[in-house]
């Protein structure tokens, strides 16, 4: 009888243990930058987020202008793109991190924050990525990323908000990005 107590005290205390140290928020994670600087996503707390999958050589690369417009117009207000290099889908992003930063400033005038290139999918993704799939599924519940310039949309405490396929256009999601800003 003790021995099955002490069994159920030591089950109980580990699965507290293991809820304790579970991620909660995006906040959790650490990321290297585009020049390879590792930082905590805690640095962003208290800001809105938008977090895309990006690369240089797909049809919507020229997504980087709308999502460079978006954040000029609401960086005062607490609002941040944060873009993630991935070269998964069909090798649209097959360059070193210097090449893809001077490609995003040259072509588009990027100057939020991107950061080192990532898997999104699979066994070798980024952690990050694989909490943002599990938070919003995209259709049918799926959870891997189908494309580049999938974007998520991320709250003030860090919450994903929404998940938006490749085809939105950044544009799109403004009524949700000052929504979140109110």
């Amino acid at each position: 009888m003790i021995k099955t107590i002490f069994s159920l005290l030591l089950i109980l205390s580990i699965n507290t243990l293991a809820k304790d140290t579970a991620v909660k928020t995006i906040y959790d994670f650490k990321v290297k930058t585009i020049t390879n600087k590792e930082i905590n996503l805690q640095e962003y707390k208290d800001k809105v987020l938008l977090i895309v999958n990006v690369a240089s050589k797909c049809g919507y690369t020229p997504q980087y202008a709308g999502l460079e417009s978006l954040y000029k117009k609401y960086k005062e207000r607490g609002f941040v793109v944060l873009g993630f290099p991935c070269n998964q889908f069909a090798s649209q992003e097959p360059d070193s991190e210097a090449q893809i930063q001077n490609f995003c400033r040259v072509n588009f005038g990027v100057t939020f924050p991107m950061f080192a290139k990532i898997d999104v999918n699979g066994d070798t993704a980024h952690p990050l990525y694989t909490y943002l799939n599990a938070e919003k599924t995209g259709i049918l519940g799926t959870k891997s990323i189908k494309w580049n310039f999938t974007k998520f949309l991320v709250d003030k405490e860090g919450n994903v908000i929404n998940r938006f396929g490749s085809s939105t256009k950044p544009i799109e999601l403004e009524k949700e990005i000052e929504k979140l800003l109110e």
